[in-house]
Order: structure tokens, then sequence, then C-alpha cells
């Protein structure tokens, strides 16, 4: 890594300090503003030179909560999306730090408002610092300061698109000074002078070949990366184990193996419970409304496949006419998605009136955080299918039982209903292959404003 790059990638972590000190401060500002004071007068005595102390010694512990996130890795650059999100759940984490805090000591801070008040401006401040960095950065690239000179070896496609991708994006930071054909391995020592990196993009390069770029690179002190073959592409999700001596590479199916897992579903319980509290006098409402248009009971139970093909009962606001199964054979000539497993008719005849807004404003998925309390289910994951559609499954597509089913996911907000069975694939086995809790996170903020939208349309 370049010394302008490194000092690029550490400005980050006084720069989150400084912010957060910021946000500490002007949440006791707000605290003392006039028409905070008149709707919730101030009982306290907490002078800023009290206060500051304090604020200092926080933002030193918060600062070890974003290393912990992940915030400060100097050699792999998050997208903007996984580092807002890592922001976001780092000054949770904080939030929930001093939270406990006062559970054992109330005498610990006394303003709960300026605790929540800098909660909300810790991460909007620390968010306009990483972009402000990230815009210097780019402007930096796009000048040629800073970024890698690189040499990329190959001549097959896959390393004239990586060229074409340097050229046309200056801002990733790479900067091609030369290329170098296969058939002229051996002049690697005369061009790479001026050089920061050597990439390798052919990823079928022989291996003899790939070995002693790797060699001349680590004794050159030269950055090396190389396109993945498609084995490597498709697990990258790899943990090393030594065994009498010997590397064994473990392929994953995906990151949630292992605390991914625990951490998923301490993440779905308590989401869920939340949910359920929040939302019982709807769900209440809206059981008695299915009764009254569509009979008893108001919920059903549909049969629906989950993680390692294990079959379950899905549950949901009824929305169809009783008997709809019995009727689904002779509708399948008019299935709007050929091609592929699942059945779907936009006006489908078995739909109740009710049945229609529910589906429309998503409600009538709302029971299934039963699903989640039992364990059968996830908030975010691939979309739980039936055991007809999983039988008629592709090799490829069994990916998709390697986790939990989901009430949302990366496909439903990313085209719903419209979008063909492989494309909703695709997008689900890139959420298996690639989850982070931070993508949860996303994800449900994003399905929220989507059934927004479909609401305001209704």
């Amino acid at each position: 890594m370049k010394r302008s790059q490194l000092l690029l990638a550490t400005l980050a972590l006084p720069l989150d300090y400084v912010m957060l000190v910021l946000a500490g401060v002007a949440a006791y500002q707000i605290r003392f503003v006039p028409l905070v004071r008149g709707i919730r007068p101030v009982i306290f005595q907490l002078p800023l030179s009290e206060f500051v102390p304090t604020l200092v010694g926080a933002a030193l512990v918060w600062l070890a909560l974003f290393a912990l996130a992940g915030l400060y890795q100097l050699s792999n650059y998050l997208k903007l999306s996984q580092e807002v999100g890592r922001l976001f759940l780092a000054c949770t984490a904080g939030l929930a730090l001093i939270i406990v805090l006062f559970f054992f000591n109330p005498q610990f801070f006394s303003s709960r408002f300026i605790v929540l008040v800098g909660w909300v401006c810790a991460f909007m401040f620390t968010t306009f610092g990483r972009l402000v960095l990230r815009w210097v950065r780019t402007s930096l690239y796009r000048r040629g300061i800073a970024s890698s000179n690189v040499l990329l070896v190959g001549d097959d496609a896959t390393t004239s698109a990586l060229e074409l991708l340097f050229v046309n994006n200056p801002g990733l930071g790479f900067r091609v000074v030369r290329r170098l054909t296969v058939s002229k391995a051996d002049e690697l020592e005369n061009l790479c002078q001026g050089v920061d990196e050597v990439i390798i993009g052919d990823p079928v390069l022989s291996r003899e070949l790939t070995l002693l770029i790797r060699e001349y690179c680590a004794t050159h002190h030269l950055n090396f990366k190389y396109a993945a073959d498609m084995l490597e592409a498709q697990s990258h999700n790899v943990v090393i184990h030594t065994l009498a001596g010997v590397p064994l590479v473990e392929i994953r199916r995906t990151p949630l193996d292992g605390w991914g897992r625990v951490v998923k579903r301490l993440f779905d319980v308590v989401f869920a419970m939340a949910i359920v509290i929040v939302l019982s006098p709807l769900l209440l409402v809206l059981a008695v409304v299915v009764v009254i248009n569509a009979g008893w009971p108001p919920i059903v139970g549909l049969s629906r496949i989950g993680e390692e093909g294990r079959p379950f009962r899905l549950y949901k606001f009824r929305s169809m006419v009783h008997g709809a199964e019995q009727m689904k054979q002779a509708l399948l000539p008019h299935n709007e998605r050929p091609g592929g497993p699942l059945f779907k008719m936009s006006n489908d005849p078995r739909v109740t009136n009710v049945g229609r807004w529910l589906r429309r404003t998503s409600l009538d998925e709302l029971p299934q955080l039963l699903n989640v309390l039992r364990g059968e289910m996830s908030l975010v994951g691939p979309r739980p299918h039936e055991p007809a559609e999983v039988a008629k499954y592709e090799l490829h597509h069994r990916k998709l039982l390697n986790l939990k089913p989901g009430i949302t996911g990366f496909a439903q907000i990313s085209g719903r209903s419209q979008l063909s069975f492989d494309d909703e694939a695709k997008l689900d086995t890139f959420y298996v292959e690639n989850w982070s809790l931070g993508a949860d996170l996303v994800i449900l903020i994003k399905t929220l404003v989507v059934v927004l939208q479909r609401r305001a349309a209704v």
C-alpha cells in the first residue's frame, strides 16, 4: 500500500474521533435550546466544562466499537452502503452500552435526552465525515494523486475489461501504466519499473507463470492481485485449517457459518418481538377484517421448504377463498412466469377483495413474524418456495436452501414479483454468499420504503 493511500486510510480514525466529539457538543447545545427547554425543562446541573471530559472518554470507547465493526480496514475499502451500515451498527452499539451503564448506575449521567440526541448526531456527523473523506480520496485519484500504478498481465477479455474499467473510472484509484501479454512474461523485470502493483487479469493463466509473478512481486515489494477463476469466484468464504502440518481450505456455504448465525438469530428475535409488540393492535384488527371477509381461520399455514430442505408451515393472513389450492391446477395455463418453478397470475380469481389489498400492502405477510420467533424463518433471507417449486430447482438453485428463508430479501426490494425466477435466484444467491448484518439492515429499510410507496399507490 502506498504511503499516500495509507495516509488517506488512516485519516478515518482521527476524523471519526473529531466528529464524535462534535456530535456530543451539538447534542449538549441542542438540549439547552429554548424550544427544547420549553418542551422538556432542564432539571439537572451539567456545565459544559464537566461534560467535555466525559465526552472525550466516551468517544474513545466508541472508536473501539468502530474498530470492532471493521471500519478501519486499511487495505479493503467498503462500499458506501456497507460503510454507512457499519457506522449505524457501531453507533447503536455505543448507545446500547450507555443504556446498560444507566441500568446498573442510574447516576452515571444526568441527561437521557443528550444521550439519545447524541446517538443521532454521532451517526449523522460520522457519516458526513466519511462522505467528505470519500470525496477527497476520489478527487485525488481522478487527478492522478495517490492512485496505484498498475501493470496488467493477460491478453484475454477479462484483462481488457479490467483495463477499460480502470480507464473509465479513475476514482477507483488504479492507473494502468503498462499491460503485459503472456507471451512477453520474460520481460517482467524491465516492465515493473515505476509500478506499485501487478494485477493478473487472465483467470486461467498457468499456475507456473502465476507463481513466478507472485514471487517476483514478493521479492520486489509490489502489491499482487489476480482475477479469481470460476471456483474461487463461487467460493470466496474460505477458512484455512492446519491439520498435522497440512493446510486445509474449508469452503463455507455462507458467511453465516459460525458466529454470524448466532448474531443473525439474536437480531431476528429482538426485532421480531419488538415489531409484534408495536403492531399487535393492527394484527388484531386485520384478523377481524379477514374473518368477516373470507371466513375462519384468519391465518392460514402454507407448506413451504426451509433451510436445508426442511418443510415447515408458513403463516399468512388469509387472502384467498377456501379451496384455493385445489383450483391451482386449472389455472396453470395462465401462469405469467413461464420457464421457472413459480406460479404468478395478476388477476388470480382465487384472491378476495380484502386479500388483494393485503397483498398490495404486504400486510398479509405479518404473521410470518411467528415463523421468525419459532426459528423457521428469518427477517431477511431468500424467498420461501413451495415443495412442488423446490422439486423443479436446478442444481445451482439449491444454494438458496443454505439459509433460512426470509420475510423480505434482496429479490423483494429489487423488483418483487416482476423479476424472473432466474433473476430472483441470482439475487438471493448473492445474498447467501455475501451476508452481513449491515446488509440486513439496509434491506429492511428499503423494504419499508417499497411497502410505503406501494401503499401510497393503492
